[in-house]
């Protein structure tokens, strides 16, 4: 029997996963409408990313097959688009259980054919003032050819009859940027229709002339899976060439058509020559064809908090005072953090303290997802504005958050700052910053590495670590990383860090092998791996050696594993389970060896080719003893989740292991651990402020720059 799993069925695997907590009673009712949405969004990106890349692939080779499961591209697509079709009646079927359970909150989204006729009348007006005028209706004839759709907006569409008797297609856009998706019932209070659905309901009377045939809304998803790389050429301006690209995203070949409505098949295929998807690949869809509204009602519900869950803050911890600097904590002990369970002030107040400082000489940084109003960013450019010499990746490259990045990076080297856009031919995804201090002729390195990005958002809904340490090796090697990514090169080798793609997947290999070796030898052997996804065919290969040599292997794995367990003779000693709570599963931990001899890391890398060998990515070990307790402890407590954990069976299946008794819920408990300890200290005096440069004048920072004295 294989012990291969193919990545794309894997992937639907973990959204269907999303899925079953939408359907969960146990889950508050506003929080499974977050969930419903969350697994439409994924999906899209699905249907954009890896949809699209197949059916490039399919167009370089019919015969290119996937090194696992050996299937074709077009194989691939037509299970994936079998699977997609089985999820998306249940997601239908949740949508209508939860509008159900909104009813009797008093909130309700309304069919117009059923509304009263001074609601109707109403509406209709409100129509007729607000949002006719800002429509856009194409009627598709000869003179005027099918109108190109955008990516994931909402259309109307109807098949209209003249007076010629011939049928015609006419097309309104439904997503102006202006007119509010969720609309009012004037005098019912809680009731509420789709703009879309409103639009279409009247398109009888926005192309008037016509007798509608048959209408329905459609969506289109378009492949978004472009290679920067292969387009860049050397003579453009990065930047500026990102930003392009990304207009280009928004043209690409459609991958998916989701339709509101049954329609004749006639007329299906029609849509689907206009727009040039198969007949295949058009999904009838029971609910609207885009959540995000859901946000909306949950806004109208917050004075209910039964619906949401309970209210869970970042907790101070407690490895850190308050009123003492950063870095002297720092170098005495090193310290982790661990999000959303503690709170990300102090790796924020480690980057003000260094922008302050005047023994700071440069901060280094890499940024690949930073929120929109980053105080991670607004440090740098005060470094910066101070003096200091701060040299930052910025990764133009990040899949949907280019614009976010394009932005940031113009306010970096507005300021003063050494602004870096990654490696041709890699993404540059590590988590890594290195402060270099000098005092009295004696250098010293602060660094920072961590599993998730530098987003002050993400850390109140991602579960992450960072790792803060003085450990002069480390920092040396962090030091080492910067350079070569300043010269636009990559690590050749490294002692303390692992980094991607020279010195990680390779490092990876030899930890997995000494475990065999222990296990040949009769004595105890274990391997346990926290990580998003699993894909690397490489490590996946040696895993299972790993197992028939009888080496323990437990593996968290939130979505994609490519590896099955628990089959005879391969995998008999592999254990896979994924957890999908409240709290997205973000950190990354690898551990070689029982705890008396244990190597621990904390990384920025999955196990994942793309990850392994075509990125920079970084692994930090865990060289305190008590911090590298913490994290087996937090490891084996993910282990045995039995509330919100998925076992994988070797079937391709997962299980939801559920117990009465000694119920366990991982993130629960990592909450309420940091409450516990943020409540046994006591309460935090403010540091006296640590010395700070003067700002200088624009006229002051210029005549550094040019030298001028």
């Amino acid at each position: 029997m294989n012990a291969y799993w193919n990545r794309e069925l894997s992937w639907l695997k973990f959204n269907e996963r999303v899925l079953e907590e939408a359907e969960s009673e146990s889950v508050p009712l506003c929080e499974r409408l977050s969930f419903a949405s969350i697994y439409q969004n994924n999906l899209d990106e699905f249907f954009m990313v890896r949809v699209g890349s197949l059916a490039d692939r399919m167009l370089l080779s019919k015969n290119l097959r996937d090194s696992k499961t050996h299937m074709t591209a077009e194989e691939q697509i037509r299970a994936v688009l079998k699977d997609v079709a089985r999820l998306n009646r249940r997601k239908d079927a949740v949508y209508a259980t939860l509008m159900s359970r909104l009813e009797d909150c008093g909130v309700r989204l309304v069919n117009f054919k059923k509304l009263e006729g001074q609601e109707s009348r109403e509406l209709e007006r409100y129509f007729d003032a607000e949002i006719a005028p800002l429509l856009s209706p194409t009627l598709v004839t000869r003179r005027q050819p099918f109108p190109f759709l955008q990516n994931r907006e909402i259309y109307a569409v109807g098949v209209l009859v003249g007076k010629s008797g011939k049928e015609k297609l006419g097309i309104i856009p439904c997503g102006t940027g202006v007119i509010p998706r969720l609309i009012s019932v004037p005098g019912r209070p809680g009731a509420y229709m789709l703009s879309e659905e409103l639009i279409l309901h009247f398109l009888p009377k926005v192309f008037g002339g016509n007798r509608v045939v048959a209408k329905s809304l459609l969506r289109m998803t378009r492949n978004a899976d472009i290679d920067a790389d292969t387009l860049y050429d050397e003579g453009l301006d990065y930047r500026e060439f990102m930003a392009k690209l990304i207009k280009r995203r928004r043209r690409l070949a459609p991958v998916r058509l989701e339709l509101s409505r049954e329609l004749d098949g006639d007329i299906v295929k029609t849509l689907c020559a206009y727009t040039e998807v198969k007949p295949e690949a058009v999904f009838r869809c029971r609910s609207p064809l885009e959540l995000s509204f859901l946000s909306q009602i949950q806004d109208t519900l917050r004075q209910r908090p039964e619906l949401f869950f309970e209210k869970r803050f970042p907790q101070r911890s407690p490895q850190f005072r308050a009123d003492r600097p950063i870095f002297a904590q720092i170098r005495e002990k090193d310290k982790l953090l661990s999000y959303p369970y503690e709170s990300m002030k102090p790796f924020l107040d480690f980057l003000q303290e260094a922008a302050g400082d005047p023994a700071v000489v440069s901060i280094k940084m890499t940024l690949y997802r930073v929120a929109r109003r980053s105080k991670v960013v607004e440090a740098l450019i005060e470094a910066a504005e101070n003096g200091k010499n701060v040299l930052v990746l910025v990764e133009l490259k990040a899949r949907f958050d280019e614009e976010n990045n394009i932005e940031w990076s113009r306010r970096l080297e507005e300021a003063g700052c050494q602004v870096i856009y990654g490696l041709e031919g890699y993404k540059v995804h590590s988590k890594l910053c290195l402060v270099t201090r000098r005092e009295k002729g004696h250098t010293e390195y602060f660094t920072q590495v961590g599993t998730g990005n530098y987003n002050e958002k993400t850390a109140r809904m991602y579960t992450d670590l960072s790792l803060m340490t003085a450990d002069p090796d480390i920092g040396l090697e962090a030091a080492m990383v910067f350079q070569a990514l300043a010269k636009g090169e990559t690590v050749e080798s490294s002692r303390q860090l692992l980094v991607a793609p020279r010195c990680l997947q390779n490092r990876v290999l030899e930890l997995i092998d000494r475990e065999a070796d222990f296990a040949r030898r009769g004595q105890r052997a274990y391997i346990g791996v926290k990580i998003n996804s699993l894909t690397d065919k490489a490590i996946i290969d040696r895993l299972i050696e790993a197992s028939r040599a009888g080496v323990q292997i437990d593996l968290i794995v939130r979505g994609i594993c490519c590896l099955l367990p628990g089959i005879p003779g391969l995998t008999d000693h592999i254990r896979v389970i994924s957890i999908v709570g409240r709290f997205l599963e973000h950190s990354r931990i690898y551990l070689f060896g029982p705890e008396e001899r244990q190597t621990a890391y904390l990384a920025s890398a999955d196990f994942m080719t793309r990850n392994t060998l075509r990125r920079v990515e970084v692994a930090a070990p865990i060289l305190d003893g008590d911090l590298r307790r913490r994290v087996n402890e937090m490891f084996q407590t993910m282990l045995r989740d039995n509330q919100q954990a998925r076992e994988l069976r070797p079937t391709g299946e997962y299980v939801r292991l559920h117990a009465q008794e000694d119920a366990l819920n991982a993130q629960e408990y990592f909450y309420r651990q940091a409450y516990e300890r943020a409540a046994e200290q006591p309460e935090p005096q403010q540091a006296a402020p640590a010395p700070r440069r003067r700002p200088r004048s624009f006229g002051e920072w210029f005549r550094a720059k040019a030298g001028i004295s």
